[in-house]
């Protein structure tokens, strides 16, 4: 049996040890492995708490160590579980810097097919859209990366030929207007 990834939430009245415990007889009875050099810590909770537990590797006063084998990460520092970033006082442009990136690949991609305005909107909404909205649902997208991606969008719905003598809001309003009733990336 294989599991990608495991999340397991302690409080500070937790142990580390008796959790290893646990996972060891689990990994028994199931026949499961898991990749302990894989393992991080995320310390969560009022800022001091964090401090204490990431100095002392410890959950609590009366709890054991956390072994110097597994991580435990520092502020600023992002975990990716199940597609989302955790940690504390992330850096936002880190985070978004990758979509940012593969949505640049991607449309650098379909710029060589020389698509019709109707089907760059349909490009638009599948790549832009469609790449980031798991990310938007799981962090909020900030402005500068709001401003950057309506200019992609702009951009690859023109050709990359400049500045359009079409607004962004005719673009984006409803059909029944003569627009072409792309997604409103603004949202």
């Amino acid at each position: 049996m294989f599991a990608d990834d495991t999340t397991i939430y302690l409080t500070s009245k937790d142990n580390f040890t008796t959790l290893t415990k646990i996972l060891t007889k689990w990994c028994k009875a199931s026949g499961a492995k898991f990749d302990k050099t894989k393992t991080e810590v995320i310390p969560i909770g009022p800022k001091p708490y964090c401090q204490n537990l990431i100095e002392s590797r410890k959950l609590n006063n009366n709890s054991t160590m956390i072994p110097e084998d597994v991580n435990i990460n520092k502020d600023r520092t992002a975990t990716r579980i199940l597609g989302a970033w955790v940690g504390n006082e992330t850096n936002e442009h880190n985070i978004w810097s990758p979509m940012i990136e593969k949505i640049d690949t991607s449309l650098k991609r379909w710029e060589r097919c020389h698509s019709t305005v109707e089907g760059r909107k349909i490009i638009i909404q599948c790549i832009i859209e469609g790449m980031t909205q798991y990310l938007t649902v799981a962090h909020r997208k900030p402005k500068e990366v709001k401003k950057a991606l309506i200019t992609k969008a702009r951009n690859f719905i023109w050709d990359n030929k400049g500045k359009s003598s079409v607004s962004l809001d005719i673009l984006c309003a409803q059909i029944d207007i003569d627009s072409k009733n792309m997604l409103h990336l603004t949202h």
